[in-house]
């Protein structure tokens, strides 16, 4: 279905279209509520393509090799082995066939046996219903909330604090193999 690799400067395009899409980014990082110009785009995507302290992926499509979105893992911690999970699917066409549910499967497959973490953690907008359940299926517990931590559509809301350990995730991959 999809395919996860580090994302190109030639990559940027779609996200002009997707970071002005009010739906698109409703949910998302906050920061892309301010960026609205080509110039800032550039500039924070550069930002994106140079970061060495995160593991940032391109999602694109097996068949085509069309970028869909992009996920990773920012705010990582060496000494404590731990990361914030991030995933940002801006081709709406794409929502809602699984592709969320598999790229965080993959993400943390890759956090945990490849960068050697312990705990990865993530923060989701008490509305964006689907994404907790996707979250939920990959393993994410419920730790917390921040109240009314998020204004969108002229009110707030609370953002939640989830997160999956190394041992549970381990646990989770044995159960499915099965």
């Amino acid at each position: 279905m999809i395919n996860l690799k580090p994302l190109s400067l030639n990559d940027v395009s779609p996200f002009y279209e997707w970071i002005n899409d009010d739906m698109s980014i409703k949910y998302s990082l906050s920061l892309f509520q301010s960026l609205h110009t080509k110039n800032q785009i550039d500039h924070w995507f550069h930002s994106v393509i140079n970061d060495l302290t995160n593991f940032n992926r391109g999602i694109f499509l097996n068949d085509s090799n069309r970028l869909i979105g992009y996920a990773g893992i920012c705010n990582i911690s060496k000494a404590n082995r731990s990361g914030e999970y991030f995933i940002f699917i801006g081709d709406r066409q794409e929502w809602g066939k699984g592709i969320g549910s598999e790229v965080t499967r993959l993400i943390l497959g890759m956090g945990f046996e490849e960068l050697g973490l312990h705990r990865i953690m993530l923060t989701v907008s008490e509305p964006n219903y689907a994404a907790i359940k996707a979250y939920q299926n990959a393993g994410f517990k419920l730790e917390g909330r921040m109240r009314e931590a998020c204004f969108r559509d002229n009110q707030f809301h609370d953002k939640l604090f989830m997160s999956v350990l190394e041992e549970e995730w381990n646990n989770e991959v044995q159960l499915s193999v099965k």
